[in-house]
This record gives C-alpha cells, sequence and structure tokens, in this order.
C-alpha cells in the first residue's frame, strides 16, 4: 500500500514489499521527491505549490503518485522547486518552477508537466540548482542555463538569465557536474575538477571569496572522482578513497570544525569514501563497506541519527551496511538500499517523506511505492 512505512530496527521488508519499491534514482528538493523505479517508471511526492511533482497539477501529495504513463525514466535530479530528468532515448525534460529560465524550453513559464529541453537525444546527466541547471552530453561537452546573477552559469556575467540551453567552452571532455545555489562544479575525464560562479563563502575552492565567471581548476590534483555542490559549500572524493569539503561551514557541513574554508580540506583520515551528496547545508556519503554517514545542519532530524543535533564530523546512520551510492540530501535525506527498497528521513512538512503524513522523522523509514 502507498504510503507504508517500516522504520529502521525492523524486520526486513519482504520480497513482494521490495520489489513494488525498487528503485534505481532518487531526487530531493526542497520540500518534494521523485523516483525512477527499476521499470523506468516515474514516481514524485510532497510540495507541488510550482508544479514540482510533474503530475499536471499544483496539489501537494502525501505519498507516490505516477508521473505520466511513460516508462522510458533513466535519471532524475531536484532543484528547489523543480525537478529535470532523461530518459532512456537521452532526451532531456524539465518541470516545476520556471521564474528563472531553470526548465530550459525558452520560456519563463512554470510547467506542471515535464516539458521536453529542445529536441537532443544525445543528454547524458542533468543536475538542477535553485534556480540554475547544468548537464552534460554524450559527446563530453556541457550546458548550462536558468539564473547567472553570480556567473553559475559558466559563460561570463551575459545574459542575467537563459531561457535555453548555452554551451560551456568548447571542452569535450566533462564527466559529472553539480548545481548549488549560486555556483557549479565539475570534473573533467583527466580526473581535474573544476568551479565557477559565486565564491562569498569559499564555496569554489580556490583559495579565495572573489567570483569566477568561466571555469577555474580548483588546484592541480588529477584523481577526483566526483563532486557535489550544496547550498553554500562543496565536497569530493578522490580516487584515493579520500574526502575532502569546502566553503560555509555554520552547521558543520564541511565535516570539521571551524569557520568557512576557501581551499578543500580533508575530512577525517579515512580512504574508503566511494561517493558524497551535498543539501543545503548537510551532506551525506557511502563507504566502501556500503555504510551511510551524514554531517551538518540537522534542525529536521535529516541526519537520520534520532536528534536534531547539528554535527561537525561524519555521524554513522544505524549500522546497516546496505546504503548504495544512489542517495539525495536535502532538508530530508532519501536513499536506496541493496535489495532497491527505498528509505525516507528529515523533514516532512510537505509530505516530502511519502509516508502518507506530514510528521517529521529523524531515522530511516521506508518507502513502498505502489505495484
Amino acid at each position: 500500500m502507498a504510503g507504508t512505512v517500516v522504520m529502521t530496527g525492523a524486520a526486513a521488508a519482504s520480497p513482494a514489499a521490495s520489489s513494488v519499491s525498487a528503485v534505481s534514482d532518487v531526487a530531493a528538493g526542497y520540500g518534494h521527491t521523485c523516483a525512477v523505479r527499476t521499470d523506468s517508471t516515474l514516481w514524485c511526492w510532497g510540495s507541488n505549490y510550482l508544479g514540482e511533482l510533474g503530475d499536471g497539477t499544483t496539489t501537494a501529495r502525501t505519498a507516490p503518485v505516477r508521473i505520466g504513463t511513460a516508462a522510458t525514466w533513466a535519471s532524475i535530479d531536484a532543484g528547489t522547486s523543480y525537478t529535470c530528468a532523461v530518459r532512456t532515448d537521452g532526451s532531456l525534460w524539465c518541470w516545476g518552477n520556471n521564474f528563472r529560465g531553470q526548465l530550459g524550453d525558452g520560456t519563463t513559464t512554470s510547467r506542471t508537466s515535464p516539458v521536453r529541453v529542445g529536441d537532443g537525444t544525445t543528454w547524458a546527466s542533468v543536475s538542477a540548482g535553485d534556480s540554475h541547471t547544468c548537464a552534460t552530453r554524450t559527446d563530453g561537452s556541457l550546458w548550462c542555463w536558468g539564473f547567472n546573477r553570480f556567473a553559475q552559469l559558466g559563460i561570463g556575467t551575459d545574459p542575467y538569465y537563459a531561457t535555453s540551453p548555452v554551451r560551456v567552452g568548447t571542452a569535450t571532455t566533462w564527466a559529472s557536474v553539480t548545481t548549488g545555489f549560486a555556483h557549479t562544479c565539475a570534473v573533467r575525464t583527466d580526473g581535474t575538477l573544476w568551479c565557477w560562479g559565486d565564491s562569498t563563502d569559499g564555496q569554489l575552492g580556490l583559495g579565495g571569496l572573489s567570483f569566477r565567471d568561466t571555469p577555474a581548476q580548483v588546484g592541480t590534483e588529477t584523481t577526483w572522482t566526483g563532486v557535489t555542490a550544496g547550498y553554500a559549500f562543496t565536497c569530493a572524493v578522490r580516487a584515493q578513497g579520500t574526502l575532502w569539503c569546502w566553503g560555509e561551514n555554520g552547521y558543520g557541513q564541511l565535516g570539521v570544525s571551524g569557520t568557512h574554508r576557501t581551499a578543500p580540506v580533508q575530512v577525517g583520515t579515512a580512504t574508503t569514501w566511494t561517493e558524497v551528496r551535498a543539501g543545503f547545508d548537510t551532506a551525506c556519503a557511502v563507504r566502501t563497506d556500503n555504510s551511510l554517514w551524514c554531517w551538518g545542519n540537522n534542525a529536521t532530524g535529516q541526519l537520520g541519527d534520532g536528534t536534531t543535533t547539528h554535527r561537525y564530523a561524519p555521524t554513522r546512520i544505524g549500522t546497516g551496511t546496505a546504503w548504495t551510492s544512489d542517495f539525495a540530501v536535502s532538508f530530508h535525506i532519501c536513499g536506496f538500499r541493496g535489495d532497491s527498497s527505498l528509505w525516507c528521513w528529515g523533514n516532512n512538512a510537505n509530505g516530502q517523506l511519502g509516508d502518507g503524513t506530514s510528521t517529521q522523522r529523524p531515522v530511516p523509514g521506508q518507502v513502498v511505492l505502489p505495484a
């Protein structure tokens, strides 16, 4: 049944429950959640004030609802109040808030259903920020659109906002991209890391507080394997399994004590980190043993440790070792385990935990999608 929740510590979900909630990708916005199931169908729930669920309405949902009838969704990401996803045919679709052109459809009209971004069929990945979006194509090119007040599109300071995708430079070696509130970072195929946009809190990692209007390399290392941008901070992992963060640190979101950092600082000494994701002021990461760790802002219980205490160092979520590298971080967090079961916790004011309620949860609870 939709909305069924099994709390951490309860018996493992039955095979039947796991099969109907099998998820392949999950995304968390400010107050909404979307997930692509292993059957390539798309489901969303939570806040829907600007159509961010994509179900053709502006009605909030406290339990998962299927979006359309398509069974060709491949990957998804959620911005503050909008959503973008890539289909198996390489087409790109966005919906929700479009006040700054972040949907990329050539307008500033918000959409309550998915609208296609151009007619390209070579989109590989997409990252949705607060008001700007960036995506990579299969040819290694990088494209951005939406709000550009802080040069977060990487194309200079003009235009103020772009309503259609604009190519960032001429490089064809972009491997992945991540968007924060007003900054962007990306990794290239040679393992170098590049950031641009706002750096008021040092979130670009370039050693200063000056913004950059085009991609600037972070250090000289060539071993970066993944990067994630939060509101005004950034975290990344290297091939050696080390974890690094920089930028604003008011809640401990860098995983270290002290004030903001303008250059990457290593989080602890562990060399077993494989994947890191950042939300507004919170971050989580998975280790090689498939344990999940979170830190930073915990005001709504999003660290999943049963408290609302902010953490300045990674704190383990339970004792489980079945977490995969696919999880999403916001004021609520969702992630799935090796059996493809989906779990969410933290803020639930808009029903974004998908359990049929609006009750905040400080520990993981399972979300079972309809059959």
